[in-house]
């Protein structure tokens, strides 16, 4: 077990990291105004899974391994770009579908938005390196179990991610439901947020694996 007081600093630097402006917040935030909070929840969720996935890969290595191979790293991008890439063109069609319905429904069924959220953060060879970078910082081997506690680590920081990220779909849903009562507004919202997705698909192709 890790001593408490290196816990709240993991925390508060976990903090830090995930308000940052990023693909992952901003995916969730143009995604909520565009669909409501329960698509902003969805994806806040898949995205914080999709974090514990990274711990486990750098607890297993897997990201050394991307780090130590140009190619995997860049079919892992290319991967990654295509998804988002994907999700930009299908927000584009919508044609200015209401991000909820009468009832408060999702267009989509809200496990739809935990899986984009989860494929979206996983591929992302980025936030591989960077949790293989960042966890290591905050282990002290003398205490037991390297792998333990990485994975305990992973798991404070999905946790606080869904805290973070939930808050962001709150807040920007309830300023989508105000906008979308205006049709107009609602397909400028959709069109908004396929454009950051493809801004997002682009940065990624342009990053480097240092990082």
């Amino acid at each position: 077990m890790l001593p408490i007081d290196l816990l709240l600093t993991f925390l508060a630097v976990s903090l830090v990291v995930t308000f940052a402006p990023g693909p992952d917040n901003l995916m969730v935030l143009g995604q909520s105004l565009a669909r409501g909070r329960r698509a902003g929840f969805g994806l806040a969720l898949g995205c914080a899974l999709g974090c514990f996935t990274h711990t486990l890969w750098a607890t297993l290595g897997v990201s050394a391994v991307l780090l130590a191979s140009p190619n995997a790293f860049l079919a892992l991008k290319i991967a990654g770009a295509a998804y988002l890439t994907w999700l930009g063109v299908q927000a584009l069609r919508s044609g200015g579908v209401s991000a909820a319905s009468t009832n408060g429904t999702p267009a989509l069924p809200w496990h739809r938005y935990v899986a984009r959220g989860f494929i979206a953060n996983a591929v992302n060879p980025k936030v591989a390196l960077f949790f293989l970078a960042f966890l290591p910082q905050f282990v002290r081997p003398e205490l037991g179990a390297v792998g333990g506690q990485m994975v305990l680590l992973g798991v404070v920081f999905a946790l606080q991610t869904i805290v973070v990220f939930g808050t962001i779909a709150w807040a920007a849903g309830g300023i989508g439901q105000v906008l979308q009562r205006r049709p107009r507004i609602g397909l400028w919202l959709d069109r908004l947020a396929g454009v950051m997705f493809i801004g997002l698909a682009v940065n990624l192709l342009r990053s480097r694996n240092t990082g």
